[in-house]
């Protein structure tokens, strides 16, 4: 029996609307799919969009400020005042809306037209020179995300805008991005943009200022005016163009703008103070390492006259005698006999070379080192009346000569040090051993690696020049360690103490008659030895110290205030015309220390020295509570104390 046909069902065709019906559905409901997926996937890693972080809050600030409060320098971000849509320019909005987005008034975040444009823009470029995104981007971009140029990263930016459209109106977006944008220099925000470019508040901007500051969030690192005026200002003129296409300002005000660029704020004097800042953020570091990445304010013992004081010195000294004696550079420093740095400048100009020649570079000190062989002398009991010879020496197949190629005869220690004879000194270092001056070199605080090589009295080992200065001022506040230090301080931006100096007791390095016999010695060389150019209406002491061929040239000395050490010479070590430390540098010295005394009394040497003596008995100071600093106390005993 044959077998009944199993029935067949064919399905219905559709007709051509109904199947694209369907499947724009299909689509429809797989993109809405993905859509909530992807928004939701995008959703996971984004910030809190109801509590908007403050401008500038990736960055760390550094204040650095002076003993009278002074700021020396700010690193980091700078605000200025809120300013209300109402009290912002108008040609300020105008010249912003004109360059960064000129549909912004009309579009809901996302300007699809600005957007091919600038791909076109591009693609006939043949790289990117045109960029797509709004303002209202901008401010998603810089109030929540980096910088980081990724596909994720855009989509965030483009779903953040879309939230601000509804949450804000357009002059709030505009007034949220006008007071977070960078504008370079650390500035965020048109008020602090306004006073650190033009030196006045963003509400009294003029048009062409108004252009400058709209130019600037191109490339604000490269085209900020303090670093730049020229690229700002031609950066100026492109938006002042741009507002003359879109109708804000006329052709004709467009061209009389354009011929002047606006009054630039004068940038700060003194930029040597940089030398100083520097060292005081590596010291900082160093002191504190926990606080790596916070904002901080570091009070230091910088004192701004002493600075002043010593930036002319060098400038004059360079400028009169540099060209002619061939020494390009020069380097100061000066502490109080208790080791707090007063003035640095590491160099000529900070500017052209930000390397630190008080800190960081290694000098011969000639002579200026035969303070630590006749300190170790006179402990072993060689007295400064005692006779030596200037002949011919030699040591070790080597043979010291004096600068003046000459020997002199008989003399006392004390002639052969002011005068600076340099047979007599090694004659004096073998007869008590060498290794006792790199001793004493190492306890008054040199901390270069030294060696106990023949020529050591003649200063051949190099140094630091602020090792230098801490070892003179151990002489001149009477025998105790006198390690330079800058920080008094170092707080949070709203006050909160993070670190603070602690006193130290003093601690004796040298006897004091040993003392009063190196004082004396110090003091022939200023009044009638080699160091003659250095004297002062008050009493005085130091020594100058020549390298070989002139190379360095070095016055280190003190009055009974302050140690100073001034370095002339040349980085490449080319030698020098015929400077000596006696010369050029004992002249600088001079010029210094005579204006930064200026209102000083006159005292002895080792005035202060008793002060010390009698601090040595105590011990164990009292912990130092942390509270808001005291007014600064005047006087050297209060700065023994307290480091300030």
């Amino acid at each position: 029996m044959a077998k009944k046909d199993t029935p067949s069902f064919k399905p219905k065709k559709r007709s051509l609307p109904a199947r694209l019906a369907y499947g724009s559905a299909v689509v429809g409901v797989w993109s809405a799919i993905v859509g909530i997926l992807l928004i939701a996937y995008l959703s996971l890693d984004m910030p809190d969009l109801e509590n908007l972080p403050p401008a500038g809050s990736r960055d760390t600030a550094v204040v650095v400020k002076a003993i009278n409060g002074a700021t020396l320098v700010r690193r980091g971000p700078i605000y200025g005042d809120w300013v209300s849509f109402e009290e912002t320019p108008r040609a300020l909005v105008n010249a912003f809306v004109a360059i960064e987005d000129r549909s912004f008034f009309e579009h809901g975040g996302i300007d699809a037209k600005g957007l091919l444009r600038a791909v076109w823009s591009n693609v006939r470029a043949g790289g990117v020179r045109a960029g797509g995104s709004t303002i209202t981007q901008q401010l998603a971009k810089n109030l929540f995300l980096s910088n980081q140029r990724t596909i994720k990263r855009k989509a965030q930016e483009l779903l953040m805008s879309l939230w601000l459209e509804q949450k804000f109106t357009k002059e709030q977006i505009l007034t949220l991005y006008l007071n977070r944008v960078y504008f370079g220099g650390g500035a965020y925000g048109i008020d602090a943009a306004s006073r650190k470019f033009f030196g006045h508040a963003a509400s009294n901007m003029s048009i062409a200022e108004s252009a400058v500051l709209a130019g600037l969030v191109k490339a604000p690192s490269r085209l900020a005016p303090h670093i730049n005026p020229e690229g700002a200002w031609e950066r100026a003129r492109v938006v002042l163009g741009a507002m003359a296409n879109t109708g804000t300002i006329t052709a004709a005000a467009q061209a009389k703008i354009s011929e002047q660029s606006p009054q630039w704020r004068a940038p700060p004097t003194g930029r040597d103070i940089r030398f100083y800042t520097d060292w005081v953020e590596i010291e900082a570091r160093r002191l504190a390492p926990s606080l790596k990445g916070q904002s901080l304010v570091i009070h230091t013992t910088l004192d701004p006259s002493v600075q002043r004081a010593a930036s002319l010195s060098v400038a004059r000294g360079l400028g009169r005698e540099g060209e002619r004696s061939n020494a390009s550079e020069a380097a100061l420093i000066a502490i109080d006999h208790d080791g707090a740095v007063r003035a640095m400048v590491g160099g000529k100009d900070y500017g052209k070379s930000q390397y630190n020649r008080v800190t960081q570079a290694k000098r011969q000190p000639g002579s200026a080192f035969k303070l630590f062989t006749y300190l170790a002398a006179l402990e072993a009991g060689i007295k400064p009346t005692d006779r030596y010879i200037d002949r011919a020496t030699v040591i070790e197949d080597w043979a010291p000569k004096n600068y003046s190629g000459e020997f002199n005869g008989e003399m006392s220690v004390r002639e052969a040090f002011a005068r600076s004879i340099n047979t007599i000194a090694v004659q004096v270092a073998e007869r008590i051993g060498r290794d006792k001056g790199v001793s004493v070199a190492k306890r008054l605080g040199i901390q270069t690696p030294v060696s106990a090589v023949p020529s050591l009295p003649l200063g051949t080992e190099e140094v630091r020049l602020i090792e230098l200065a801490g070892s003179y001022a151990a002489v001149a506040n009477g025998g105790h360690l006198a390690s330079p230090y800058s920080i008094i301080e170092i707080t949070t931006l709203e006050g909160q103490v993070l670190y603070r100096r602690r006193p130290e007791s003093p601690r004796t390095v040298i006897r004091s008659d040993v003392v009063e016999d190196m004082t004396a010695m110090l003091s022939s060389v200023v009044a009638w030895g080699s160091g003659r150019n250095a004297a002062l209406q008050r009493p005085a002491a130091g020594k100058s110290g020549t390298s070989q061929d002139s190379r360095d040239a070095v016055f280190a000395g003190f009055t009974s205030d302050m140690t100073a050490v001034v370095w002339v010479g040349n980085d490449d070590g080319t030698p020098m015309r015929n400077v000596t430390g006696g010369g050029l540098p004992a002249r600088i010295w001079q010029d210094f220390m005579t204006e930064a005394h200026a209102s000083s009394p006159v005292r002895p040497l080792l005035a202060d020295a008793a002060l010390y003596a009698n601090a040595a008995e105590y011990r164990d100071p009292e912990p130092v509570q942390e509270t808001e600093p005291k007014e600064k106390k005047k006087g050297f005993f209060s700065r023994l104390f307290g480091g300030s």
